[in-house]
C-alpha cells in the first residue's frame, strides 16, 4: 500500500470568491502563475456557478481559456474547477 498526501491549492477559487471588489482576470492568472512557480501542482482555479450568487466567478470560462493559452506549464500540473 502506498501512502501519499495530495495537496490541492484552492485560493484562486475559495480565497477570492468572498472578496467584495471584483478581481480582474489578469490578476487571477498572475496568482495562478505564481502558485505554479512556487511548485504547486494541483490548483482549483475557479467555479462554474451562477454569477449572481458568486460574482467573483463570473469570468470562469474566460479564465480557463486564458489559462490554457497563456500559461506555459508542464504536464505534472493539474487545474480543476468546482
Amino acid at each position: 500500500m502506498r501512502s501519499a498526501v495530495r495537496i490541492v491549492e484552492v485560493s484562486p477559487r475559495d480565497g477570492l470568491q468572498s472578496e467584495a471588489l471584483q478581481v480582474d482576470t489578469k490578476v487571477k492568472l498572475e496568482l495562478i502563475q505564481r502558485l505554479v512557480a512556487a511548485g504547486l501542482r494541483d490548483i482549483e482555479v475557479t467555479a462554474f456557478v451562477n454569477p449572481e450568487r458568486v460574482p467573483q466567478m463570473a469570468d470562469a470560462e474566460q479564465l480557463c481559456e486564458q489559462l490554457c493559452e497563456q500559461l506555459d506549464v508542464t504536464e505534472d500540473v493539474q487545474f480543476s474547477a468546482l
